[in-house]
């Protein structure tokens, strides 16, 4: 199984640690299948010209990520600023989201990035990869998409973008068992044939056609919950793709959140700022 990350990329500073770690959920994603055991795993984004763009770019070389379509442009790469609670919890304090490039450029599929893109089996994106715009460009591929939390999408969103998927993730830790039904019943109606809903601590919630499962927590020792979600969804493409077993792919992602947890940043390699 090969799969492509587009769209958005950032690097999470821990305020606390003084330390900056490579992020973002398009390229967390790409990284986490690739650990997964994918056979080829790419990024396609925009990086900025900063120390912490070429930060970015050494751990995707490291992690043996492609690179060959990333934009690269003068100005500063995304970052989020970060505190860690007492449970291990992500805290966001603010962004640089009004100056950095992904902001002030929009990313455009070539010709030559379609043709790129056609040698991987599944195509991820999220809600802030901002590539809407392309999903027609991309129909007939192999759709990932994580819409995040209920604040980060409306009723619009789901039926704009809905119809391209195969595959469409949330984060539902605020979502009762009836909400969350009702919101993988919408999302299958839309046309996304798998739809799985992440609730932090509690069972995992997926559908498949409308076949629901089911998967708890993996044991864990939580220093960072920073990218959980994200290695989730990279080792559940990367493990169900090919061989369509929904509870052994959700065995293995189960384990992946769990590994990520026990480490600081989304996959590690922090650096001072």
């Amino acid at each position: 199984m090969k799969l492509i990350g587009i769209g958005d990329n950032v690097i999470d500073y821990y305020q606390d640690q003084g330390l900056m770690y490579p992020g973002g959920n398009a390229l967390n994603v790409a990284v986490a299948s690739r650990r997964s055991g994918a056979l080829a795993a790419a990024y396609l984004g925009i990086v900025g010209s900063d120390a912490a763009s070429d930060h970015i770019l050494a751990c995707l070389q490291r992690e043996r990520i492609g690179t060959e379509r990333i934009r690269r442009v003068c100005g500063p790469s995304g970052e989020a600023r970060v505190s860690l609670n007492e449970d291990g919890d992500r805290v966001f304090l603010g962004t640089n989201r009004e100056v950095r490039v992904q902001s002030l450029l929009a990313l455009r599929l070539t010709p030559q990035d379609l043709g790129y893109i056609d040698g991987f089996d599944v195509v991820h994106a999220s809600v802030n990869s901002e590539i809407e715009h392309e999903l027609p460009r991309l129909a007939g591929r192999v759709i990932s998409y994580d819409f995040s939390t209920p604040v980060k999408y409306t009723q619009e969103d789901l039926e704009r973008i809905c119809p391209y998927l195969t595959y469409a993730f949330f984060s539902g830790s605020g979502l009762s068992g009836e909400e969350t039904d009702r919101l993988i019943d919408k999302v299958h109606r839309l046309g996304t044939a798998v739809v799985g809903v992440t609730r932090g601590g509690e069972p995992a919630l997926f559908s498949e056609r409308g076949t629901r499962f089911e998967q708890r927590p993996a044991a864990a020792q939580v220093v960072d919950t920073m990218g959980a979600g994200d290695s989730f969804i990279g080792a559940f493409l990367t493990e169900y793709h090919p061989g369509r077993d929904m509870r052994r792919a959700l065995g293995r992602a189960a384990e992946a959140a769990a590994a990520t947890c026990g480490l600081y940043g989304a996959f590690g390699y922090g650096i001072a700022k």
